[in-house]
């Protein structure tokens, strides 16, 4: 991920955890949203998917990522589960 890609992915972030706005908009259409922000294929995927474990390895701060998670319906144990998987895959 470059510098550029992630700093987009931390500002999504941001505004999805803090603006309702943005989170009412993404709700209804993802791609829109997604589209406004220079991102990968990879990471407008795992944004659109909730996937944190691969937002994680990409640079994702995971306190930013805690809450993306919960407002996506991910449960605290399965969001830390998502987490190590993650890292455990990385590291193989």
């Amino acid at each position: 991920m470059t510098g550029v890609s992630l700093y987009a992915v931390q500002k999504l972030l941001f505004h999805l955890n803090n603006d309702p706005d943005v989170r009412k908009r993404f709700a209804a259409d993802r791609d829109t949203v997604l589209a406004e922000y220079p991102l990968t294929q990879e990471e407008r995927r795992a944004l659109a998917e909730a996937d944190v474990g691969s937002l994680l390895l990409m640079g994702a701060h995971p306190l930013r990522l805690a809450r993306f998670a919960g407002r996506s319906g991910l449960k605290w144990p399965d969001y830390l589960a998502a987490l190590q998987r993650a890292r455990d895959a990385r590291g193989r």
